[in-house]
């Protein structure tokens, strides 16, 4: 049923202004007409940061951004859901348009800068869900306007900690100007003590949810090496790698399109968060598991992005060129591969091509 609505909805969907197609589909989403679509087969759990997902597939943050629709989504057959990003007080983002698709490329473009309605709002409406099943993440951010943006970070952990089961501190997005410089070396150990000793505050009260790292695909290796070896350094409990991207390849099709500022996604984006993905697990030498996001439109590539590193995965800007069937496809895929290998799950996959992706040329931009 949500399937034949979906294929029926898109292309009225895609007439619409990209931000208010997906204000229509968040109200959808609201709707108590869809039934459950969770299937759950025990060869795609995965086990990580001592959380047990149902599938290693996630929505990505950016969708549900104030926590509106996240047991809808876990229904529609995701594993996990990451609402975000949040800050701390509520802000506008950047003016509109501000949400661009291109069509012939399967990417989307976004400059939203962070458009939020605070942590009171979301807290409000995850506390409503107590007692639900489901693994529910949350992307943090800092204000705009924030005079210690670390701060902002600290107070989330805080405050969200009861609500939520892990958090995603989203220091690389590159439309709140000055953010991505929090990954630096100096400014990333000074962020990373401060939001474990949260982390371990709200832990008195609540379990210690564990907090993850996600960074930007244009890192150089030398930053990378940096802040793999900080988050090693402060037990960081992960890191997904990565957020849009302000490079443009050369190679777009939608190309008056493309030159909007702001971060790709979607299919363009999977050869450079594949390769940092793989770069960041040969680094990480299992001192934590990595979440890969950027580029998945299909069972394949989600099976690359396993192989290359990751023991969960995310995805977003896909669902707007494939749809929510795209979700169950992957699962079969997964499952066919693992059958066809052997394998008893999805663990056995997580980085068997890694250090040969290391070794391969840099992808074009």
């Amino acid at each position: 049923m949500i399937q034949l609505v979906d294929r029926l909805a898109r292309p009225f969907l895609r007439i619409l202004d990209a931000e208010d197609a997906h204000r229509l589909a968040i109200r959808a989403l609201k709707l108590p007409v869809f039934a459950d679509e969770t299937r759950l087969d025990p060869r795609l759990a995965v086990r990580a940061f001592q959380l047990d997902f149902a599938n290693p597939i996630g929505m990505a943050a950016g969708f549900d951004k104030h926590a509106e629709v996240p047991d809808a989504l876990l229904k529609l057959g995701f594993g996990f859901v990451e609402i975000g990003t949040v800050t701390p007080r509520p802000q506008a983002g950047n003016p509109r348009p501000r949400l661009f698709r291109l069509p012939r490329d399967e990417a989307v473009i976004n400059r939203l800068g962070f458009n939020s309605q605070g942590a009171d709002a979301v807290l409000r409406r995850l506390a409503a869900r107590a007692r639900r099943r489901g693994i529910i993440g949350a992307n943090i951010g800092a204000n705009k306007d924030s005079a210690d943006r670390i701060a902002d970070y600290v107070n989330l952990i805080g405050a969200l900690a009861p609500v939520v089961d892990y958090f995603a501190v989203n220091i690389s997005s590159p439309n709140t100007p000055g953010l991505r410089e929090l990954q630096r070396a100096d400014k990333f150990d000074e962020l990373l003590t401060r939001a474990m000793l949260a982390r371990e505050r709200a832990g008195r009260e609540n379990a210690a949810r564990p907090v993850l790292i996600k960074i930007a695909p244009d890192l150089t290796l030398h930053e990378l090496d940096d802040v793999v070896a900080a988050a090693r350094r402060h037990r960081a409990d992960g890191m997904i790698i990565g957020n849009t991207t302000v490079a443009r390849a050369a190679n777009l099709r939608d190309k008056s399109i493309a030159t909007e500022a702001g971060g790709l996604s979607g299919r363009p984006l999977f050869p450079l968060a594949t390769r940092m993905l793989a770069e960041s697990y040969v680094r990480v030498e299992g001192a934590f598991p990595l979440v890969g996001v950027g580029g998945i439109d299909s069972g394949e590539a989600a099976i690359a992005k396993i192989r290359a590193g990751a023991t969960l995965i995310q995805l977003y800007s896909a669902l707007v060129f494939h749809g929510i069937g795209l979700i169950s496809r992957i699962k079969s895929d997964l499952l066919k591969a693992l059958v066809g290998g052997g394998h008893n799950g999805i663990e056995a996959l997580v980085g068997i091509d890694a250090a040969a992706l290391t070794r391969a040329p840099w992808p074009t931009q």
